[in-house]
């Protein structure tokens, strides 16, 4: 069977069983998108901008468990994917993006639209290509599909001379995949696991901490069977949340600079610590002089290169989460339950106590709304249920800590590189992913214009999205910064001079709404929410609200600011 470059590269994306690419076409991937028009059984969402691809790629990923694809063109069409790449590596998501490039006789000529793009993205990516024979190209695929899902995921680039894409070939289907310098370590070891076991039966304060590698693991039954085996409390970072169910009790919500003060106070007081699938970001940590100061600390992590890397461990556990918490499951099961749990209610009674004493809160007068109180009523309407994207910043913090997330894959953020502008292409990729579910991106006025754009791609597409707009006049985070610790210099912070919301959403095509007061919050979600098609809804907030607690910069997490 002949095919061309092109025509191998769309086969090869349908093996590995992907339904849905996000890309923007070009003169270098012309071709491709030729041939895309002339098959079945690959959708293609045209964005509006390429760093939107990519962020849409990497929540459809999240979403459906899978690895996300998104194609450009060369030159400007592959550096705008660099945020998004970047944003994936961060936070270990399993993409592949395909970039065009000038044909292969004009490399290094400075060619039009030639840009050195696997020099570029060598840093973030996990791992990155530049296909030189066409008889190679679908091994190479082949290859980085693997690269992308296995391990410790990421993205992964391979980047696609024109010429390649055009030459004709005998077409052979690849063998399996095998690289003798990777061969990632999924097995823990049972030594290491016995210890766990021991170091638990001898706890008296013990705290399990939850990393996004748990979600990407997809071993969030194994840590709330775990939790509930020992009557262990659990934590999470940012990436975490959704690994163990926000309305149980043994629930201590997230970890860090704007953790809740039970989560921070049980971790400085902890005996002992399992974390998994977690990297010790200095978010989470403050000062790692005094984080979990009295605790043996327990690391179960797939990349040996995280552990010890920020936080020296007393038990590490190299293997994959889900493999090494069922292993702890089963050493326990063998043992009486008892001996797990006699040593809790005196810890317990005190996370109570911290917890009724010091809780999240925030007034909600009749004047002014308050973002935290159109959070918390979101939450309520959807009961939960909704898929949460997120731009970032105060938005962020706050729908992460009034948005009680019951379920993994439910929570979709920019983690690690803090990338505004990611919410409403990563809502358009998780919609694409999960139709039947409501998603829902959690926005601050600041963030959302970075790829407002991307609003055109939803209506064109018809992947029906809702944004909520906590529209307080500011860069939320940096003015809240600038008010506690720059004499309330607010020095380029102010976006008072910001579009019409609503004129704009109607603009492309969307529904606009708008709430100016508390009594209205509900009705105005509600609307929202349930009208046909993609919604902005945007909320008049307090514009000098700011997220509480907060851990200073180089503090330690116990030591926080309150109100």
């Amino acid at each position: 069977m002949k095919l061309t470059g092109a025509q191998i590269l769309l086969k090869m994306i349908k093996a590995e069983g992907i339904d849905t690419i996000f890309g923007y076409p070009g003169g270098a991937v012309i071709d491709i998108y030729d041939s895309l028009a002339k098959q079945n059984g690959l959708q293609h969402i045209l964005v509006r901008h390429e760093q939107g691809a990519v962020h849409a790629a990497d929540a459809y990923a999240r979403a459906k468990n899978c690895v996300g694809v998104a194609l450009v063109t060369s030159g400007p069409g592959a550096t705008n994917t660099v945020t998004g790449i970047a944003s994936a590596h961060s936070d270990s998501i399993p993409i592949v993006v395909f970039t065009g490039q000038v044909p292969t006789a004009l490399i290094g000529n400075d060619a039009f639209q030639e840009v050195d793009i696997v020099g570029i993205t060598r840093p973030c990516t996990k791992h990155n290509y530049l296909v030189k024979d066409v008889n190679k190209l679908a091994s190479t695929i082949k290859e980085a599909f693997h690269l992308a899902r296995s391990g410790r995921p990421g993205p992964v680039l391979i980047d696609l001379p024109k010429d390649i894409q055009g030459t004709q070939i005998n077409f052979k289907e690849p063998g399996d995949i095998s690289l003798k310098s990777y061969k990632p370590n999924y097995k823990p070891n049972k030594k290491q696991l016995n210890k766990v076991v021991d170091l638990i039966s001898k706890a008296k304060k013990p705290v399990i901490f939850a990393g996004g590698g748990v979600i990407l693991s997809q071993a969030s039954e194994q840590i709330t069977t775990l939790a509930k085996m020992a009557d262990i409390p659990v934590t999470a970072s940012l990436m975490g949340l959704g690994a163990f169910p926000g309305s149980d009790p043994l629930w201590l919500g997230m970890l860090g600079m704007h953790g809740t003060y039970r989560a921070n106070m049980s971790i400085g007081n902890c005996d002992l610590m399992i974390a998994a699938g977690v990297r010790f970001d200095d978010r989470v940590t403050g000062n790692i002089e005094k984080f979990a100061p009295d605790a043996k600390i327990v690391q179960i992590d797939i990349d040996p290169t995280s552990i010890h890397k920020n936080i020296e461990v007393q038990c590490p556990v190299v293997g994959d989460c889900k493999t090494a918490l069922e292993g702890i499951i089963q050493l326990m099961e063998g043992k009486n339950p008892d001996d797990f749990k006699n040593n809790r209610p005196e810890w317990l009674n005190q996370i109570e106590e911290w917890k009724s004493t010091t809780p999240l809160k925030y007034e909600q007068g009749s004047e002014i709304i308050k973002p935290q109180f159109v959070v918390e009523k979101l939450y309520e309407l959807t009961k939960g249920d909704a898929i949460i994207t997120t731009e970032v910043g105060q938005n962020q913090m706050w729908a992460a800590q009034y948005y009680h997330f019951k379920k993994p894959n439910h929570f979709i953020t920019s983690g690690g590189l803090g990338v505004m502008g990611f919410g409403l292409p990563a809502a358009i990729g998780a919609k694409a992913a999960c139709p039947d579910k409501l998603v829902v991106d959690v926005a601050g006025d600041g963030s959302i214009q970075m790829n407002i754009q991307e609003l055109m791609t939803a209506i064109e597409s018809r992947i029906d999205v809702k944004i909520v707009i906590l529209n307080n006049q500011f860069l939320g985070m940096v003015r809240q910064w600038q008010e506690l610790f720059y004499d309330k210099e607010y020095s380029s912070t102010s976006m008072a001079n910001a579009p019409d919301f609503v004129k704009l959403a109607q603009a492309y095509g969307a529904k606009g709404l708008r709430c100016t007061r508390p009594e209205d919050v509900e009705a105005v979600l509600s609307e929202g929410l349930n009208s046909k098609g993609t919604v902005v809804m945007e909320f008049a907030v307090d514009k000098e609200e700011s997220v509480y607690p907060m851990v200073p910069a180089g503090g330690s997490i116990t030591d926080m600011l309150l109100v």
